[in-house]
C-alpha cells in the first residue's frame, strides 16, 4: 500500500487531469470515482492519526503534571 504523501500526490494528480476539457465523460467519470475512493482513505487515516496525537498530547500533559503534584501531596517536608 502506498504511504500518505503517495495517495496525496494521487488525488492532486486526479485533481489536475479532470480539470482538462479533453477529457471523455467516461474517463472523467473514472478519474472522479478514484479520487472520491482516496479521498475517504486519506480523510480515514487523517482522522485515526488526530485521535493518536490527541492521546499523546493529552498523556504527555498528563505525565509532566503528575510528578509535580505527587511531590507536594505525600511529602510534607518544611
Amino acid at each position: 500500500m502506498k504511504n500518505f504523501e503517495e495517495r496525496l500526490e494521487r488525488l492532486e494528480e486526479l485533481a489536475e487531469t479532470i480539470k482538462s476539457p479533453s477529457l471523455p465523460l467516461e474517463d472523467a467519470l473514472s478519474v472522479f470515482e478514484e479520487g472520491i475512493k482516496l479521498a475517504r482513505g486519506l480523510e480515514k487515516e487523517l482522522a485515526r492519526i488526530e485521535a493518536k496525537v490527541e492521546i499523546l498530547t493529552t498523556k504527555s500533559a498528563d505525565e509532566s503534571a503528575e510528578p509535580a503534584l505527587e511531590l507536594f501531596d505525600g511529602e510534607g517536608g518544611s
